[in-house]
């Protein structure tokens, strides 16, 4: 079957514009803006309620927006979508299988509904399924469920893949075997919408990070973007003996003060500058003390996120 697929070059994957969708009293998405090119990896982050699942699941057609434009490879989730259907493939918690089918039986009968599938003997094989080809759902481990879910959303050679959790429960070899798969597909085109609380996983995987709460966008960027913007703040010191942390602070003039840590650790506050890593060298050296560690401190993906949303991130 013959499918118009809309220019890859006019359109991105998803372009989500004003997006509001209420349940009830609550407003779980509340004006939201969300654009995923086509051949790149977005994690979309959030504490638990910010409105990532629900965000993801009308985007999937499987919600009615209350106002707002969604458009998934430049069609309409709803009235497109049986076309749609066709060109994504969706990984739910939970895996939604039949409980007693066998796990090879599930992905070939994923790969059945695709004009074009991928070798299901081949998926097995990539993503660690061959030892438990012939065992029932019910009997799988969750990390085993979870990769049989993966399959079950790639087998089909989607254009944009929706991944919920891709790896929660898998063991540390299971994990690097997702994010390798991943990237190949970013590197094949596939476009990638992640959502996950692993913050390591979306720092490592994602070409953009959107981070939601109370259904609206507070931070978007590159990972680097996210975690640069708040490092250039805080110089570490560590000094072979202790120093005087107000004297320091004299030194350097009003725009810094200097924090002790623990051991000879002093930290810097200020505008990180190449001058203001010439003066505090020169300090120690004129008091006969030897610096150790002279260094910009960085923020972790989590850092930024609890400063943004104030929340921890749940599974």
């Amino acid at each position: 079957m013959d499918v118009v697929h809309s220019d890859p070059s006019s359109s991105p994957a998803v372009a989500v514009r004003g997006l509001i969708k209420r349940f009830g009293e609550v407003t779980a998405v509340n004006g939201l803006d969300l654009d995923l090119p086509r051949g790149q990896i977005l994690a979309l982050l959030g504490p638990n309620g910010a409105g990532k699942t629900t965000t993801a699941e009308i985007c999937e057609g499987f919600t009615r927006p209350d106002e707002g434009e969604v458009r998934v490879l430049g069609l309409d989730p709803l009235a497109d979508n049986e076309e749609l259907r066709t060109r994504i493939g969706v990984m739910l918690q939970g895996g939604g299988a039949y409980p007693g089918a066998k796990a090879a039986e599930m992905l070939r009968l994923c790969a059945s509904y695709s004009a074009d599938p991928l070798d299901p003997e081949w998926l097995m094989d990539v993503l660690g399924l061959r030892d438990c080809a012939r065992t029932s759902y019910r009997r799988l481990s969750g990390g085993q469920q979870q990769r049989l879910a993966l399959a079950c959303a790639l087998v089909g050679r989607p254009e944009l893949v929706f991944l919920d959790e891709p790896t929660a429960g898998l063991d540390a070899h299971a994990r690097i075997l997702v994010w390798e798969l991943l990237s190949r597909l970013r590197d094949d085109g596939v476009a990638v919408l992640l959502t996950t609380h692993l913050l390591d996983e979306a720092e490592a995987l994602a070409d953009r990070i959107v981070i939601i709460d109370h259904g609206r966008v507070v931070a978007s960027g590159t990972p680097a973007d996210l975690t640069g913007a708040r490092s250039q703040d805080r110089l570490r010191l560590v000094t072979a003996d202790p120093i005087d942390c107000a004297e320091l602070t004299a030194d350097l003039g009003g725009d810094y003060r200097c924090e002790p840590g623990a051991g000879n650790v002093t930290t810097v506050i200020g505008p990180i500058t190449p001058t203001l890593i010439s003066r505090v060298a020169a300090w120690c050296e004129t008091r006969d003390v030897l610096a150790t560690e002279l260094s910009a401190v960085t923020h972790s993906l989590e850092d930024v996120f609890l400063a943004l949303t104030g929340r921890e991130v749940r599974p």
